[in-house]
């Protein structure tokens, strides 16, 4: 999983169908090195713009939401409540 951090909304009237009601989010991710683009995914959450968010990729995406189908390689799964990182 990605933690990452919601900058944004992504409004699209045409689109595949197969993505209607789904509310897509812009999310740039946090602590993982050589991830440093934002990308866009899809909220299972009910995240919003300034949540830090757990976000899964690839296959496991699609099967978050039963369908295999479904034309997405990121999910939000997750709001984060709080984060304790140590140093050593």
């Amino acid at each position: 999983m990605i933690i990452g951090h919601v900058i944004g909304s992504v409004w699209a009237t045409r689109k595949d169908e197969r993505l209607n009601g789904l509310k897509l989010l812009v999310v740039k991710p946090k602590y993982s090195e050589g991830l440093d683009s934002s990308f866009v995914a899809a909220d299972l959450a009910s995240a919003g713009v300034g949540d830090d968010v757990l976000v899964t990729k690839g296959s496991s995406a699609r099967t978050a939401f039963g369908k295999e189908r479904i034309p997405i390689d990121s999910v939000i799964v997750g709001v984060i409540d709080s984060i304790d990182i140590t140093d050593e």
